[in-house]
């Protein structure tokens, strides 16, 4: 759906195959070909390896610098007609039936706007009380409606001792060259705009930029490694950088490792099931990320059936709760350093946390009990 991006869970993997497989050339004229073609090859890894060792440094922290997160991924992308003019990823909202068409769930205080003060406040506040640290805020580019209201989101969670990073969602460009140079002034705008505030989310005093994995393609890993030196010439205090991705070419290029959505892994699947899986997987993926952040991903469920998507969809139910535990107590006993939350409130896909009509608050009365668990262990 347009403006809705689609979040299923993609297994790692390089986008980029190259076939290494090619004939020997004959004659005079074909081996200076080759051995230009081999010159020239040899000089553009050089160039990538130099960036490479300026964009990523060898390890990020130690263990005694850990610093525990319990971070949720927030939309602040909705708007209504009295606030913002007109319907913002609220489809045909009827609150005489409580429907919204383009919804899985009807959110307790009905369809509200982003950009709204009280909201927001509401949000930080609930969000607070159920042991959640930080948002890390959904960002479609400067001037976005999404841009626009940070500052908002940066006040309420100054007020309530919350931290806020940005989800870096695409890359505008039509070409490599393009997307490299406005990659590097969107992260900078960002940093410049944002970083400083108070309420800015920091790892060991550096602050922190999500990239989510559709960005993440949209450059190759020597495309990002330019990017990130760059940054780093540009931020010379520093910045944390963190894909959404396993793939071990991203964990050497980035500060840390992190996966959106599991629900192609959980999909279809019983609590016990459920439950298996993320005591194998969760181990492996911090074990991955050794050295740089590691993170873990709950799930309560995932429903986007109300979108029109290509079926059969990915669906995890909630199992009255069931599945949002048995993630907590393997996420709990694998130790990141971080455990991240989709979501707070992605409505469209039906993986929020926020208060509902069906489930009332009953994801954030647990959220806080296992987030107290968690966050005691970093201590």
């Amino acid at each position: 759906m347009e403006g809705v991006p689609v979040r299923i869970w993609h297994a790692p993997s390089d986008m980029r195959r190259y076939d290494t497989a090619g004939r020997f050339a004959v004659g005079v004229h074909a081996a200076r070909r080759k051995d230009a073609e081999m010159q020239h090859k040899a000089l553009i890894g050089l160039l990538i390896f130099l960036a490479g060792a300026i964009a990523s440094p060898a390890r990020v922290h130690a263990a005694a610098d850990v610093s525990r997160e319990v971070l949720a991924f927030y939309y602040g992308w909705y708007g209504t007609p009295r606030i913002s003019g007109k319907w913002r990823h609220w489809q045909d909202v009827n609150s005489t039936t409580q429907h919204i068409e383009d919804a899985t769930d009807l959110p307790k205080f009905g369809a509200y706007d982003s950009h709204d003060p009280a909201t927001v406040d509401r949000q930080a506040e609930a969000a607070r009380a159920a042991g959640i640290t930080g948002f890390i805020a959904s960002w479609w580019g400067r001037a976005s409606f999404e841009d626009q209201g940070l500052p908002l989101l940066l006040s309420a969670a100054r007020r309530h001792k919350l931290a806020v990073s940005a989800y870096y969602e695409k890359i505008a460009g039509d070409d490599a060259a393009s997307r490299i140079g406005a990659a590097i002034g969107d992260i900078d705008y960002l940093l410049a705009q944002y970083s400083s505030d108070k309420a800015w989310l920091r790892f060991s005093g550096r602050p922190v930029l999500f990239v989510y994995g559709r960005a993440l393609r949209e450059l190759s890993f020597a495309d990002w490694r330019v990017v990130i030196a760059q940054v780093r010439r540009d931020n010379p205090a520093g910045i944390v950088l963190i894909a959404d991705s396993l793939d071990p070419g991203y964990i050497t290029t980035f500060d840390g490792a992190s996966t959106y959505n599991i629900t192609g892994r959980t999909k279809f699947k019983s609590p016990s099931e459920i439950a298996a899986w993320a005591q194998a997987a969760y181990p492996k993926m911090v074990t991955a990320g050794l050295g740089r952040v590691t993170t873990v991903t709950i799930i309560p469920g995932y429903d986007d059936r109300s979108l029109g998507r290509l079926r059969p969809r990915p669906v995890t139910s909630r199992w009255g709760g069931e599945t949002y535990r048995v993630l907590w107590r393997a996420a709990i006993a694998a130790v990141p350093d971080w455990v991240l939350l989709t979501s707070w409130n992605e409505w469209h896909e039906g993986s929020e946390l926020e208060a509902s009509v069906e489930y009332g608050s009953r994801i954030l009365d647990d959220t806080a009990a296992f987030s107290r668990e968690f966050l005691a262990r970093g201590r």
